[in-house]
């Protein structure tokens, strides 16, 4: 048990499935990573995985060292990261982990922050997954809904996000708009798909049309609003972007309080007093004062307002 890295090589094929996978995550060739498996259950005198043609599956040793492995390298983790936190200047890695969609209201900040910063060399990840600050996987955190309840990390708030319900005026002039709730669910709709339908809008729609009405889906935001603006159906849009599109936007109606987003600033108890996040949210949370959203279109609706019976 005193070779670290065929240890870690085993717990990455247990947590990955395949030693493809794997040998991508720790940057070596797949031959490594099947030697140093080979090596250690020799060392061992057992096996530690099932082979087959999907992959590789462990046995129940290979669970009883695991555990102990994935314990080990959370410990690694949580030490790289208060190590990389502790210096008195602001350079080497950022992380930024946010929500997908922001990216217009993110990367100013970060321009901004390696202006002031020049020994900064920044990373901002956006995924559908939750990053784990805790894991040393990021040093700062946008989360958006409601707030994070992990121990040890520390939240703050951010102005929330406003979106409204919008149609092309293409799509309004062929099929009219809704007059009402009532008439929504005659409509089609641009939504999102999966953990993105849990943002409150969303929510709110679903009471009103189903969880499954007739339209368009996309994981990703752009798609999402050219897919409204290319006629594909009534969707939600956040009111800073629907601003800048008044020549060919229609609001469906008034946004409610309740399509608000709440975010959070996020950050690990290990590394919040360093001065690299301290600097970085300070800016954050000052710019993040601009972000109020202008006046978004409204105006006369189309022609046909109704929706057709």
């Amino acid at each position: 048990m005193d070779n670290w890295d065929a240890v870690r090589t085993a717990f990455q094929v247990a947590r990955l499935g395949t030693v493809s996978a794997a040998a991508e995550v720790l940057g070596v060739h797949h031959a490594t990573v099947i030697r140093h498996i080979d090596a250690l259950e020799r060392r061992l005198g057992t096996r530690l995985f099932q082979r087959h043609a999907r992959g590789y599956t462990p046995t129940e040793a290979g669970r009883d060292l695991l555990a102990v492995a994935q314990t080990t390298d959370e410990q690694f983790a949580q030490l790289a990261s208060r190590i990389r936190g502790r210096g008195e200047r602001v350079e080497g890695e950022f992380i930024l982990t946010a929500i997908a969609g922001i990216s217009d209201l993110v990367v100013p900040v970060l321009g901004r922050f390696q202006q002031l910063h020049p020994a900064v060399s920044i990373r901002l990840l956006t995924d559908v997954r939750i990053f784990r600050l805790d894991y040393g996987e990021a040093h700062v955190a946008i989360r958006a809904g409601t707030a994070p309840q992990e121990p040890d990390n520390v939240v703050q708030p951010l102005p929330s996000l406003r979106s409204g319900l919008y149609a092309a005026h293409s799509y309004a002039e062929a099929h009219g708009l809704p007059a009402d709730e009532g008439e929504l669910a005659r409509h089609r709709f641009v939504l999102a798909e999966g953990e993105s339908l849990r943002a409150p809008f969303y929510r709110w729609l679903a009471t009103r049309v189903g969880t499954d009405p007739p339209g368009f889906r996309a994981t990703d935001p752009e798609a999402r609003e050219r897919a409204v603006l290319g006629g594909l159906g009534l969707g939600f849009l956040p009111e800073r972007l629907a601003a800048t599109r008044q020549d060919c936007l229609v609001r469906v109606m008034e946004p409610l309080p309740e399509w608000e987003t709440p975010l959070w600033i996020v950050t690990h108890v290990d590394l919040h007093r360093t001065r690299k996040v301290q600097a970085f949210v300070s800016l954050l949370k000052e710019m993040a004062r601009t972000w109020e959203a202008p006046p978004s279109p409204s105006g006369p609706r189309a022609a046909g307002g109704r929706a057709p019976t």
